[in-house]
């Protein structure tokens, strides 16, 4: 059975928002586009990378996935932000979540999913990711 994690990651379009802190996104970001996924990557760090968007405002409507990742930006008020534009399809990266962020998920109209690495899902092979993906497993967090 595909779990909804494993279900996320099936979709053709992304935005991701980073603020570089984490450098899974960075990982996930490249993944994304080997996959051949359509990826809008919004960067709030002080310097953003080129080719990226600066303000989460600018995510393209037709967007309807997000990966968030960001440590200095309450994550709850971008989804809400984007929510308003009705995107429903949240991935907030794990040890970015935040209070705020899980009385989000009791929305009915939202999907967020908290708690789990990205590249969890994407990685593959025998990797860091593989092992963090092994013991998940192992330990009924997959």
């Amino acid at each position: 059975m595909v779990t909804k994690q494993e279900e996320f990651w099936e979709k053709d379009d992304f935005a991701v928002i980073t603020d570089g802190t984490k450098p899974a996104l960075k990982w996930t970001i490249e993944e994304l586009r080997k996959r051949g996924k359509k990826i809008h990557v919004v960067d709030l760090s002080d310097k953003p990378a080129p080719d990226t968007l600066s303000d989460v405002a600018d995510v393209p409507k037709d967007t309807r996935n997000v990966i968030i990742g960001v440590t200095k930006t309450e994550p709850a008020r971008i989804i809400e932000q984007l929510a308003l534009r009705g995107i429903t399809h949240f991935w907030v990266h794990w040890k970015t979540d935040t209070c705020d962020v899980e009385h989000l998920t009791g929305d009915p109209k939202l999907e967020i999913i908290t708690g789990r690495c990205s590249m969890m899902y994407l990685g593959k092979g025998a990797s860091m990711h593989g092992f963090h993906r092994f013991i998940a497993r192992s330990l009924g967090k997959y």
